[in-house]
């Protein structure tokens, strides 16, 4: 779970640093599969009565944020993409 969550914040800055636009959609979805593989592992966890309940629910939460704040920016970047290509 930590190498996943790792993933997303170092993706996402990779990405930031890339010259093109494009390259940097490209790292935001291997953050988005990050965190979706994150959020796996908790529900794993979960299912096997690992962890503690109230700490898994808050970790379920920043993680559904993340995600929502990843698919904005990438939104944002097609809108980018889509008017440098007309």
């Amino acid at each position: 779970m930590r190498r996943a969550a790792v993933s997303i914040a170092s993706n996402i800055a990779e990405g930031q640093g890339r010259l093109s636009t494009g390259e940097f959609g490209q790292f935001l979805g291997i953050a988005r599969g990050a965190n979706c593989e994150l959020q796996t592992q908790l529900e794993i966890v979960r299912r096997l009565g690992m962890g503690e309940a109230k700490l898994l629910e808050g970790a379920e939460v920043v993680s559904r944020e993340i995600g929502k704040m990843i698919y904005a920016i990438l939104e944002k970047i097609s809108q980018r993409i889509q008017r440098t290509d007309r």
